[in-house]
């Protein structure tokens, strides 16, 4: 069965700077290959045969270094946004969408199955479903809990705190495009929207490796950890 995934390269990476002042965000490198390389690279071990990939900032780096996929042995296409349109906006300019298909952002280091992930979307009948992760968020002060009075009843040195995020990977159905409207529209605005409407969101949990390289520290992280750990994410 053929595989579609829409990869979402048109960030300015305004947190990334000064790195993203020459590059676009998914070419900035992890070890040997551009960010959105290892993306393609994983998309096309785990069958996907047509990726589109979603442009706006610097898209014209972006068409050089890609093309039309030959390279990687996969179809590559291009879907330009002349406005930034959000996470999720930008699906309403692509006309060919098939019944189920994979979006992600192209600036994100996983392990994910991307296969596995597809097809039990797909096995489901799901409308949407969100590929998420136990991030763990640590304050680095101390953190006073007071009382009415103003005293002090608790104390916590530098807590850390576990949320179920979003890895900015999700199976789609094609019947989400009633909900998209013209313009910016993001991937909060729409889940708002489907909780509005009593519709029902998957979450499949994961539990091996996820870092989205949009923050310098995460950045540095991943590209020490992908260096050490290079055939995890690329096979042999």
């Amino acid at each position: 069965m053929s595989k579609r995934a829409i990869v979402l390269s048109g960030g300015k990476g305004t947190r990334l700077r000064p790195y993203t002042v020459v590059l676009p965000k998914p070419l900035m490198p992890i070890g040997d290959y551009p960010i959105l390389e290892v993306v393609v690279r994983q998309l096309v071990r785990n069958g996907f045969d047509h990726i589109t990939l979603a442009v706006n900032h610097q898209s014209e780096l972006i068409r050089a270094f890609f093309g039309d996929g030959t390279k990687w042995n996969v179809h590559i296409d291009y879907s330009l946004e002349t406005q930034p349109l959000g996470t999720i906006g930008p699906l309403r300019l692509i006309r060919d969408l098939p019944e189920h298909f994979l979006v992600l952002n192209g600036d994100v280091l996983t392990d994910l199955n991307f296969a596995e992930f597809y097809d039990s979307h797909v096995s489901d009948n799901h409308l949407f479903t969100i590929s998420s992760f136990h991030r763990v968020q640590k304050v680095d002060y101390g953190v006073l809990v007071q009382n009415e009075a103003g005293l002090l009843c608790a104390f916590q040195e530098k807590p850390s705190t576990v949320y179920e995020v979003s890895m900015g990977i999700y199976m789609v159905s094609r019947d989400i495009l009633e909900y998209i409207p013209d313009g910016f529209y993001g991937f909060d605005n729409l889940m708002l929207d489907l909780l509005t409407a009593n519709r029902t969101v998957n979450i499949k949990s994961f539990s091996g490796y996820w870092l989205d390289i949009g923050r310098p520290d995460d950045y540095m992280k991943a590209i020490e950890e992908f260096a050490d750990s290079k055939n995890r994410f690329l096979g042999d």
